[in-house]
């Protein structure tokens, strides 16, 4: 739960070699997250702009926050005023994060 000014960021993802921008996005997307559902709905430029980088970068972090399984998104529709049915931002659904760490730790070569 949201308590205070802050909210919770799993250790674990500090063990995922994550760059500065997927870390950045990753935390502005669980700041934004219901805790119930583990769903949000922020735009790509609402995430840019909390963040300090441009829509497309955005967008190349979350593709690597997707690979990486640590988020997935799904696309939504909407009509317009005119009827036109147009792309709504996407949900984001934060993954658990123990999939990650396996996902991580699968993809490292053996020793």
């Amino acid at each position: 739960d949201k308590t205070g000014n802050y909210f919770p960021l799993p250790n674990a993802i500090f063990s995922l070699e994550l760059s500065t921008g997927e870390l950045a996005v990753y935390a502005y997307l669980m700041y934004c997250e219901d805790r119930k559902s583990h769903q949000c709905r922020p735009s790509y430029k609402t995430i840019g702009e909390a963040v300090g980088m441009s829509r497309n970068t955005v967008q190349k972090y979350v593709r690597g926050l997707e690979y990486k399984a640590l988020i997935i998104t799904e696309p939504t529709k909407y009509e317009s005023e005119s009827r036109q049915v147009r792309n709504g931002n996407l949900i984001f659904t934060i993954l658990p994060i123990q999939g990650a760490v396996n996902h991580y730790n699968e993809s490292q070569p053996r020793r």
